[in-house]
């Protein structure tokens, strides 16, 4: 077919919205600005895509990575659709964490009565509402209505810094819900002791999860400003009210959380928060977010742009919560029985990293292997050094550990490219050898890949040994269910992808014949390409093509995605796939024509990660909602049309990454700060389709959205992007300058970033390089 031509719009942007809708969020005017005075931490919009929120997915009160992130919990019955819900009215409490399968310590500030003092453990809940709230990175106020109740939120990295105002007609109380459902689990054997006159402890489990199967201690310190008046325990729900002195308004209340010990918990609180300036406590907040997101500076485009930007950015810093506690103590769950851990300490006693609780790592590869590793190197780091440690603990390197043990989430060995990408990129630089060999260990008998999703008890799910011996993994599965996402196809081709990135460490420290071993296993992903529909195609262990194939039929034989979208999964050897295809035109056609189809949805399977279910919603043909088929935009680059790359990459961010409200943002599967991370990439316009896991890793060119893009590097130099005049209208790069000398490279390495680099771009409406297809 001929390559459609791109189309634009007749007139520019003309005038937006001069205010904006509270409730929505949708802010503001749509016109065109030059630079910003305002700090960047003050351009987030927390609220964004929260009528689709899940448990991790939003937070307010908290730090980045924090131990703490607490937060108003609208609904708790669940992983899924809980949490902070914009569209819910009622708060039922305010807890301390919201991490990847781990939930705790809900508490409710509530006036008492006579007449709701026997009911108050079961009818607490608060109506409230969005116009007097006021959210940013570190704060959260809202007023429950039922008790006339100010309530103020912020924290440090391990305390909940609490602070309420109460009506003068209240009798000032506060429901410790330590029993009961919170979010992903069931909160159980919850206890709350008076140490003094104001001072509590206390401690609780965290039920096993379907997910996370071993359960999980929390202990925790609280301090008050005030005298306890009295401390009972509800019978019936095991729950717990403390009142305070009936001259009470404003209370104060820290609460320090650890998983290892009440003491550490006391530690924890001592450490961090020794005073009780509340303001203080939010300014530090507001400068530690700050701080982070100044990292990428950003000048042009019209300030809805610029606010969807920075809370892109801060949603790539969210999710993923610290575990050890500020001693370095943490909790290790890999072993038959419990231990508390101990991370190693530097020269002056402090831990040399922090452990991480931290959902999979799957697609990781086009989304933090990059942003961390060129933005905050510094994480990628302490990312890796944790992964590292539980493989010392529990023997293999996680793909998403939970409460100090592994979960087996989503498929593969997931973390290794983000290993490899960090080493590459000189990161890590210590015990490479070491490293080789545990993230090896995943990739053979005994390690992760055998494990399906949240397989606990057996190892065939993942069908490795298939892989191994046949080349490809079969589905269905011939030994039956025992795990998650067990769809062959899609499984054949990522581990071919990572058996690729390990093949590039074994290469860089001279296996030689490790490096051959798993450049063959890379390959896997032709035996599941069938060259006379065109398509990746399951098969079965005889060898048999999926009966009644559908390319468009979702999870057939592919991890949440169909054979469209997954059929590019290949990041690592595209010409080869182009070549099972008819060479690089007919692929580019291909994807093109599927572009084209997916435009007319939005890129992306509805507007949230359950809708990828919908009849209509899951035969889009590419989804920029979840992982599997994120790089598309950038294969075209890979084939020789870098214009079909910054056209379609611009038309993305357009139509998935512009919105502005908790009914918009995401559309999918906002996987603890990957989509974010994407978003980012996508606007500056820089991507590595392979993870940035070759030696000297390259960044590729898009199409940046603003007209000037400055990154600070963590060694003190600075990579500038400029690109005046870009706009939907003008995606096109027409010439390119690297550090002042024309270009015909559309790539820039690693290293010559970190030597400071300036990208000049000249943008323009048309292409003037096309090449003829």
């Amino acid at each position: 077919m001929k390559i459609t031509k791109p189309y634009f719009r007749s007139i520019l942007g003309m005038f937006a919205y001069a205010m904006f809708l509270a409730s929505c969020g949708e802010n503001n005017i749509d016109k065109k600005v030059q630079s910003s005075q305002i700090n960047p931490v003050d351009l987030v919009y927390p609220q964004l895509d929260t009528e689709n929120s899940r448990w991790f997915f939003f937070a307010s009160a908290s730090r980045p990575f924090g131990m703490v992130n607490l937060s108003p919990d609208t609904e708790v019955d669940g992983a899924w659709g809980s949490g902070y819900r914009f569209k819910v009215d009622t708060v039922q409490g305010f807890s301390h964490i919201h991490a990847w399968q781990l939930s705790g310590l809900s508490v409710m500030p509530v006036g008492l009565t006579e007449k709701n003092k026997q009911t108050i453990y079961e009818d607490y809940t608060s109506k409230f509402d969005h116009e007097t709230e006021k959210i940013s990175p570190g704060y959260h106020y809202i007023e429950l209505q039922r008790y006339g109740i100010e309530a103020q939120l912020t924290s440090t990295k391990r305390v909940g810094f609490h602070k309420y105002t109460y009506p003068d007609t209240s009798k000032p109380a506060i429901l410790f819900n330590l029993n009961g459902t919170l979010g992903p689990s069931d909160i159980t054997d919850g206890t709350l002791s008076q140490v003094d006159g104001k001072n509590l402890s206390g401690e609780l489990t965290i039920a096993p999860t379907h997910r996370r199967p071993k359960p999980v201690k929390l202990f925790f310190n609280v301090a008050l400003n005030k005298e306890v008046k009295s401390i009972e325990q509800d019978e019936a729900t095991g729950n717990y009210l403390i009142a305070l002195d009936d001259d009470t308004q404003e209370v104060l209340m820290k609460v320090a959380i650890s998983y290892t010990s009440l003491e550490n918990a006391k530690e924890n609180l001592e450490s961090e928060l020794s005073h009780w300036d509340f303001d203080t406590v939010i300014t530090d907040s507001k400068k530690e977010w700050n701080d982070m997101l100044s990292r990428i500076e950003i000048s042009g485009g019209t300030e809805k742009a610029q606010k969807r930007f920075y809370t892109d950015l801060w949603h790539a810093l969210q999710g993923r919560r610290i575990i050890s506690d500020v001693n370095g103590s943490y909790p290790d769950n890999t072993g038959d029985s419990f231990r508390v851990g101990q991370i190693p300490l530097d020269e002056k006693g402090k831990p040399k990293f922090n452990h991480y609780n931290s959902d999979s790592f799957w697609g990781a590869q086009w989304t933090i292997n990059t942003l961390w590793g060129l933005v905050y190197p510094e994480v990628m780091n302490e990312f890796v050094q944790s992964l590292l440690q539980y493989q010392k603990d529990g023997g293999l390197v996680p793909r998403g550990p939970s409460g100090g043990n592994y979960t087996y989430v989503m498929t593969g060995s997931s973390s290794t490219p983000f290993i490899v990408s960090a080493i590459q990129k000189g990161i890590i630089t210590n015990n490479l050898e070491e490293i080789y060999q545990a993230v090896k260990k995943n990739h053979m008998p005994g390690g992760i890949m055998e494990k399906a999703g949240y397989e606990h008890n057996t190892a065939l799910g993942g069908g490795l040994k298939y892989y191994i011996k046949d080349g490809y993994v079969p589905h269905p599965i011939p030994e039956g269910k025992f795990g998650g996402h067990q769809d062959g196809a899609s499984l054949t081709m990522e581990y071919a992808y990572q058996d690729w990135t390990l093949a590039q460490l074994a290469k860089k420290l001279g296996h030689t014949e490790d490096y051959n071993y798993f450049m063959k296993r890379s390959l896997n992903y032709q035996n599941v390409f069938d060259t006379t529909v065109g398509w990746m195609r399951p098969k079965n262990a005889d060898g048999e093509w999926y009966q009644d194939f559908d390319p468009y039929e979702h999870e057939h034989g592919f991890n949440e995605s169909n054979g469209a979208q997954s059929t590019w999964f290949v990041p690592h050897d595209l010409q080869g796939l182009a070549t099972l295809m008819g060479g690089n035109k007919k692929a580019v056609d291909k994807l093109n024509d599927q572009f084209v189809t997916a435009e007319k949805l939005g890129f992306t399977s509805g507007n949230s990660h359950a809708q990828e279910l919908h009849p209509e919603y899951r035969r889009i043909p590419i989804n920029y909602g979840n992982q599997p088929s994120i790089q598309t935009a950038f294969v075209f680059t890979q084939l020789g049309r870098p214009d079909l790359t910054q056209f379609w990459s611009r038309k993305v961010v357009d139509k998935a990454f512009s919105g502005l409200s908790p009914a918009t943002g995401y559309k999918g599967d906002e996987d603890q700060g990957l989509m974010g991370s994407l978003a980012v990439l996508m606007k500056i316009g820089l991507f590595q389709m392979n993870g940035g896991t070759e030696e000297n890793p390259q960044y590729e060119f898009g199409s940046p959205m603003f007209d000037n893009i400055t990154i600070h590097l963590h060694n003190g130099n600075k990579l500038v992007i400029n690109a005046p005049g870009t706009s939907s209208e003008t995606p096109y790069l027409n010439a390119v300058k690297i550090n002042g000398v024309e270009s015909d490279q559309l790539k820039i390495n690693h290293s010559d970033i970190l030597k400071g680099a300036t990208l000049d771009f000249t943008m323009g409406a048309e292409h003037l390089n096309t090449p003829e297809q």
